[in-house]
């Protein structure tokens, strides 16, 4: 009974601290500021029905491209969500996979993928379920049944279902590259007072 309730809580604090460290490393990179005071657009879709009304849902289906700023969601079903005063508040996509992406304002891309993508567009929450995935370019990845994306603060959390593990992968920081240092001269030959024998008188 001890240890069970010893191991139960050592890979409790293990997931944890994998989440806390995952935070640390993916924490720098931020959505791009503009994308959430641009246009939600829908580039392409097979087939909508819906109306434009205050808390409504808008279906789209097949082959559904969303974009704002520099987001772009794809997947084979959406619905889109509107609030009282008829803004976009939510949009769940489902797919082979759903997927998410994004540069942050340093131009490096996020990617997220998953069976289901529950997207806050008030927050800029992401929500993954069913293997989900979340790339960040030059920073790492990670795993997990839920993966929880802040696009704002990339504040990232993730959980796992049964023997299900919650990945990630940490990439190092890249060195300057070091400039070759020019090969030293050879010392110049010493050059010695000639001796008085040598003198011409």
């Amino acid at each position: 009974m001890t240890s069970t309730a010893f191991s139960s809580r050592t890979s409790g604090m293990l997931r944890l601290s994998l989440v806390l460290l995952g935070l640390l490393v993916l924490q720098p990179a931020l959505a791009k500021k503009d994308d959430r005071n641009q246009p939600m657009n829908v580039e392409h879709a097979d087939s909508f029905s819906g109306f434009n009304a205050p808390n409504s849902i808008t279906t789209l289906n097949g082959h559904v491209v969303i974009t704002q700023g520099t987001m772009k969601v794809t997947g084979n079903l959406a619905k889109i969500h509107f609030d009282a005063d008829q803004q976009v508040s939510r949009v769940v996509v489902t797919g082979n996979p759903a997927h998410i992406q994004e540069l942050d304002d340093s131009g490096n891309l996020m990617t997220g993928d998953a069976a289901q993508l529950d997207y806050d567009n008030i927050n800029g929450i992401a929500v993954l379920t069913g293997n989900a995935v979340v790339h960040q370019q030059g920073r790492g990845e990670a795993h997990g049944d839920k993966l929880t994306y802040n696009t704002q603060t990339a504040y990232i959390t993730g959980d796992s279902n049964g023997d299900g593990r919650v990945h990630m992968t940490f990439l190092p920081k890249p060195k300057p590259e070091t400039t070759k240092s020019a090969p030293a001269k050879a010392p110049a030959a010493a050059v010695s007072a000639p001796s008085p024998a040598q003198k011409q008188p």
